[in-house]
């Protein structure tokens, strides 16, 4: 794994490296999305990334397994079994019976026997209502059957199908519904965290149940339509990493890494892919930390998509279940 270290589930022992390379992006029109993104996987590749995370919902899991098909016939990486690769259940296939073939379908686009991680992407449902007056598709919402999406998830897990299963954007809430039913308990819960936005209390609970946070948009998202620069600009931020000779992305990921977070990160461009990896060898003061932890805090992914006088959650507020 390089200089990325590993750390270890707890259900199963299996071992995840605690900097993952995210692969969600926005298909700029006129760009060649799958070229770019296999590109950009065989960089990190040789850069020393080994953990991966995709989803359905990207697009991105047919030239994450092509770059690993050409990582293999080049010699980057000897075996899979190098890798640890993370996909997502979308929410329109977010139903018990659905599970099993979505998985599949997954493991076709990766052209891989087995996932390291399936995770649940919302804990929430979609169905397609008709073609909508632009061309689009249109959806209603509906609430999650827990119990037979995540026996489905357990039968992934047992079938071989996925070494580990967990979860993303749950709240304490419903985290704690999943283990109240669950055989297999789930190991990774994926959400937004940064230092705008530190999660503490779900970090306690799920920490406490022996499950990891994995940080997605650790850097605010800059530059996509469902983030901001305003961890980029944080004065705080920039001001720690003036004193430490480092940049405000290196601040971020360590201060993850020191909470004890698994980060996803998502950059395509090769120096700051590079500079993301470079946060091991050194630490942030306990004064350093105390200004982390006293940046004010505010989600900045609201998801209102999901957000429906017709549908489960009728607000915000009952989406997260408060934690807004």
């Amino acid at each position: 794994m390089g200089s990325i270290p590993d750390c270890v589930l707890r259900w199963n022992g299996q071992r995840m490296p605690v900097v993952g390379f995210g692969t969600a992006s926005e298909i700029v029109e006129g760009s060649d999305f799958f070229t770019v993104t296999k590109q950009a996987v065989l960089q990190a590749i040789k850069l020393g990334y080994r953990h991966f995370d995709t989803a359905s919902r990207y697009g991105s899991e047919q030239p994450l397994g092509e770059a690993i098909v050409e990582a293999l016939s080049l010699g980057l990486i000897k075996s899979r079994n190098e890798l640890f690769i993370t996909s997502k259940l979308w929410c329109t296939q977010a139903y018990g019976h659905l599970v099993l073939p979505a998985i599949k379908t997954s493991l076709q686009n990766l052209k891989l026997d087995y996932l390291d991680l399936y995770l649940i992407h919302w804990p929430i449902c979609l169905k397609q209502r008709k073609e909508g007056v632009s061309g689009g598709k249109e959806y209603d919402l509906f609430p999650m059957d827990f119990s037979s999406v995540w026996a489905a998830m357990e039968d992934c897990q047992r079938l071989g199908l996925t070494k580990s299963i967990g979860l993303s954007n749950f709240t304490c809430k419903k985290v704690a519904d999943i283990l109240s039913i669950a055989k297999i308990p789930p190991v990774v819960n994926q959400v937004e965290l940064n230092p705008l936005w530190q999660q503490k209390k779900l970090k306690d609970f799920c920490h406490g149940n022996g499950i990891l946070l994995q940080a997605y948009s650790p850097l605010g998202a800059v530059g996509t339509k469902w983030g901001s620069n305003r961890v980029m600009e944080c004065e705080v931020l920039k001001e720690i990493a003036k004193v430490k000779g480092k940049t405000v992305a290196q601040v971020c990921l360590r201060w993850a890494y020191e909470e004890g977070v698994i980060v996803i990160v998502k950059s395509f461009n090769a120096e700051r892919m590079k500079q993301n990896l470079e946060i091991m060898d050194w630490s942030l003061s306990e004064d350093e930390l105390k200004m982390i932890q006293h940046i004010p805090q505010s989600r900045s992914i609201q998801a209102e998509a999901f957000v429906s006088e017709n549908g489960p959650f009728k607000t915000l507020e009952e989406l997260w279940d408060g934690e807004i």
